[in-house]
């Protein structure tokens, strides 16, 4: 232990540190300053940036010993508080940076040692400052963050007014459709906001730390857990294992087709017979501190006979392959695709013909808040889970029977959350922390580093292709055939539902009358397939672009031209059957077309020998909500003080809750007058919000945001007086009004029949992605210059957010596409290793055209969802703009320079 005397936003501090700490854990644990938040812990996020003498220093990697006496730090807290804001942070406001909002303090730190130093940087400056500095925000696509930075420095050099950087509030009083700032955004931005690892520092003394003992192999049986060492280590309270509980240990994957092979009861909480991925859980040490876990969990002995692991579909999909889970084939579902008249004889007889084979590979999400959350048992004797789930009612009923907890005795509650993106749609660390709970009798708190982050939750599943198209002579698609293959990792829960999504957007955007496919989702030993942003739709449509473009090469057509003779109009279906509800390919498409030839044009003048330069485009697509006749329920309710909560389950992880719940309720409730300020939202907790579904899917806004529209309606019909004015509460309450009304909402939808056919989703987000890239012949590095992106997602709640998704949502789709791989669980298991996109990978060009005049009759005030539409396709238009820059076809992503080189090689990459 030393002591130190240094001085932190100007307050000297005296304190007794153990040498060993990062700054950061004497920051949050000592002196409680959780604004500063620690994501990779390995120096490659940069949330954790404080100012050190003037120098920026990332406090995860920075040693406490390393600070002197009399020293001066900066954490987010001395930048400037909710009362008082620095420009910095009222700009990020202002630009929307504050979606998930984890990353902003590291942000915001980083740009103040900039601006201190440089007070007129270019764009390109505060680009490579971030960059060089490692900087990581996975959900704006940097653009905001840059913009927010420009002017915010305008402001500290007396070229803009202060008072710039605050939303002005219209004339008429109606923000929907404006740039209102996200409700949480003031506490984002000043660090003042408690995410997961912030509520487990303020938890009761006495809460149990947990470390996991988990496997280091891909696939073994377990012969015996030996835990008795462990138990006698200093701190140990107790170790956990299958034995402590009480329920069937497994997790169902509750929503299982009826011709799954498998009963969806395959995950185990803790594995008792066998271990099925790297990483799975096996036990837990539950001590006093983290470090005493840790100790602890390293003593823990399990013996294990190691078994084959199949690390691919086609591996598992062998004749010799062993049933990964016994009585389960490893091929346990498949999904056929029948639509219109057979297609062999019209391939037989068709002009053109083009087949392919494609793959898109195991992507993580690389979020930059670790899995996180913790457990106890209420003074009602629930048992509450706090986490990052998005889906909080779905996990409830995933997770209560293998604990053997009713219902009614279990609560999830959703905390502030860094972004998911998809993977917090299973359930991860929540029957762990819930299994240590019960066990103990103790509230039990759980945080994974980022390796275990990486390696145990879930990633998107890579699909194998084979596609093939028939045109007649003008251009016109007649067949399509499919034959793919879905890498679903050890886990069947959504498999079937994401081996469907293959049937539903293949080829999406065209029609196609005749169609025949197969899908099959595969058992396999490596991390478990979890939904991620756009589910099933890049890999569908990674494999249905490419190969238009194919078949536009081989007809003599242009790739554009093609487009606009199959894409949707009056009389087209999708692959399900259904005929879209709006038809705005047309205009967009018509819209695109002088930016791209004049794109076409600036990369034929622009190309060197050694740099080649493409142009890419692809359509985009993706339904908003769950199959079938999804719903949501919310309540409104009038309060005291004369404001109205809005009580629903909208989980926010980053996309806009927050907003798609105020904004919406405003619009709606707007004839009563009520200002923005005065709406209140919730955060989901089972036990006090109704069932509003989970945030995925992209269905919040048009599910949750209808059952609002209704839950405010039933208000002002209630409260009308006959002048035309609105009850307050307390007249409400005098004329025995009731102050809570229930909107409940569910979609027309008819789930998809066994030759997927139907009628999954009543509204779609529609777009066009138009790519420009650069490829260097002699790395084979290929650097996306801009993207566009014409996008229909309806009626507009809120341009920040619809905005930020959108950059963010293209920036992933960026990633996916060069770089972004989890296939080497050891190499992929950090941001740097997984690929992550820095500042400088990205471009600070894309342009985003809306079309709102398709508004949605099945959507709250006309409009869809947003969330998923960025991340559909981007990386097919990039594709194809590598083919027309070097004449190289990527058929297994990510592009990687390698790949390149081997295509310009003339190999097949």
């Amino acid at each position: 232990m030393i002591q130190r005397h240094f001085f932190v936003n100007g307050i000297e501090r005296n304190i007794i540190v153990d040498g060993n700490d990062s700054l950061a854990k004497v920051l949050r644990e000592q002196l409680g300053l959780t604004g500063t938040k620690v994501g990779c812990g390995q120096g490659q996020c940069g949330a954790c940036n404080v100012i050190l003498n003037g120098k920026l220093v990332r406090s995860c990697t920075f040693r406490i010993d390393k600070v002197n006496d009399g020293d001066s730090i900066t954490t987010i807290e001395g930048i400037g508080t909710p009362q008082k804001m620095h420009p910095l942070q009222k700009a990020f406001v202002k630009h929307g940076v504050t979606q998930c909002g984890f990353c902003n303090p590291g942000f915001i730190i980083s740009a103040k040692v900039l601006l201190d130093s440089n007070p007129s940087p270019t764009r390109e400056e505060v680009r490579e400052w971030f960059h060089k500095n490692r900087n990581a925000c996975r959900c704006t696509g940097y653009i905001p963050i840059i913009n927010a930075v420009m002017d915010a420095a305008k402001v500290l050099r007396g070229e803009m007014d202060e008072s710039e950087l605050e939303f002005k509030m219209p004339e008429d009083g109606k923000i929907w459709g404006t740039t209102y700032p996200r409700p949480t955004a003031v506490a984002k931005a000043t660090g003042t906001l408690d995410y997961g690892a912030d509520l487990g520092l303020k938890m009761p003394k006495g809460t149990l730390q947990l470390a996991l003992v988990q496997a280091t192999v891909s696939h073994a049986n377990i012969k015996n857990i030996d835990i008795s060492e462990a138990e006698k280590m200093p701190g140990v309270y107790k170790v956990v294992t299958h034995k402590d509980i009480k329920g069937r240990n497994r997790i169902t994957g509750l929503i299982t087709f009826p011709t799954n092979k498998g009963d969806g009861w395959d995950r185990p909480i803790l594995c008792d017979e066998k271990v099925f991925q790297f990483g799975d859980a096996i036990a837990i040490v539950c001590a006093d501190t983290y470090e005493n876990a840790c100790a602890a969990a390293e003593k823990v002995k399990v013996d294990l006979e190691v078994l084959p692991a199949y690390m691919s579909a086609p591996a598992a999909m062998a004749e010799d392959a062993l049933e990964i889970h016994p009585g389960t084939p490893n091929v346990y579902y498949v999904q056929n695709l029948e639509k219109g008249e057979p297609t062999a004889p019209i391939f037989e007889k068709a002009p053109y013909v083009v087949e392919d084979d494609f793959y898109v590979q195991r992507q993580p999400h690389m979020t930059i808040e670790p899995d996180v959350g913790f457990a106890y048992i209420d003074d009602n004797g629930v048992l509450k889970i706090h986490s990052k789930t998005i889906g909080a009612h779905l996990h409830l009923l995933m997770i209560a029977p293998g604990l053997g907890v009713e219902p009614d005795k279990i609560a999830l509650v959703s905390n502030p959350m860094g972004g998911t993106f998809g993977y917090k749609f299973c359930p991860t660390m929540e029957g762990l922390v819930g299994a240590a709970a019960l066990a103990t009798g103790k509230p039990c708190f759980l945080r994974y580093n980022y390796f275990q982050h990486m390696t145990y939750t879930g990633k998107r599943s890579p699909f194998f292709v084979n596609i093939k198209f028939a045109a007649d002579d003008e251009g016109k698609i007649l067949a399509m055939e499919t034959d793919y293959i879905v890498d679903h990792g050890p886990y069947s829960e959504f498999g079937d539902l994401l081996t469907l999504r293959g049937a539903q957007f293949m080829g999406a955007g065209y029609n196609i009358p005749n169609i025949r496919g197969r899908g099959q989702t595969v058992c396999t030993n490596h991390v478990w397939g979890s939904p991620f942003r756009a589910y099933g739709s890049p890999q569908s449509l990674y494999s249905s672009e490419l190969l238009m473009d194919e078949l536009a090469e081989k007809i003599g057509m242009d790739p554009w031209e093609i487009r606009y003779k199959n894409c949707y109009r009056p009389g087209s279906t999708n692959p399900s059957g259904q005929e879209p509800e709006v038809f705005s390919y047309p205009e967009m498409l018509e819209a695109i077309k002088p930016r791209y030839e004049e794109a076409k044009e600036r990369a034929k003048r622009e190309s060197t020998d050694k740099i080649k330069k493409g142009v890419g485009l692809s359509m985009a697509v993706y339904g908003c909500g769950i199959d079938g006749p999804d719903s949501s329920e919310v309540w409104a309710v009038l309060n005291p003080d004369d404001t109205v909560t809005v009580v629903a389950a909208w989980e926010d992880h980053g996309q806009g809750a927050d907003m798609g719940m105020v904004g919406t309720a405003h619009e709606a409730l707007r004839p009563m007058g009520i200002t923005p300020d005065r709406i209140r939202f919730t955060w989901p907790d089972t036990s006090k919000t109704p069932n509003s579904g989970p945030s995925g899917g992209s269905r919040q806004q048009v599910l949750t945001g209808s059952a609002i529209r209704i839950a405010c309606s039933e208000m002002l019909k209630s409260l009308r007086k006959p002048d035309g004015t609105y009850m307050n509460y307390a007249e409400a309450v005098s004329a025995g009004k009731p102050l809570k009304y229930v909107g409940k909402y569910t979609v027309p939808g008819v789930p998809c029949d066994e030759k997927g056919q139907g009628r999954p989703f009543v509204v779609y987000m529609y777009g066009v992605f138009l790519a420009e890239v650069s490829v260097n012949t002699e790395t084979g590095k290929v650097a996306v210059d801009k993207m566009t992106l014409m996008a229909d997602i309806g009626k507009v709640n809120n341009r920040l957010v619809t905005d930020g998704q959108i950059y963010g949502g293209i920036a992933q789709g960026i990633g996916l596409a060069l770089s972004e791989d989890f296939e080497d669980i050891k190499r992929h298991s950090s941001l740097i290793g997984g690929g992550f996109p820095y500042a400088k990978d990205l471009p600070d060009d894309i342009e985003i055209v809306y079309f709102e005049n398709y508004p949605r009759e099945l959507g709250p005030f006309g409009a869809a969802g947003v969330g998923e539409l960025p991340l559909s396709s981007p990386h097919a238009a990039i594709g194809n703009a590598i083919y027309h820059a070097c004449g190289v076809r990527v058929h297994r992503l990510p592009a990687t320079p390698e790949k390149v080189l081997a295509g310009l090689r003339g190999e097949r990459v």
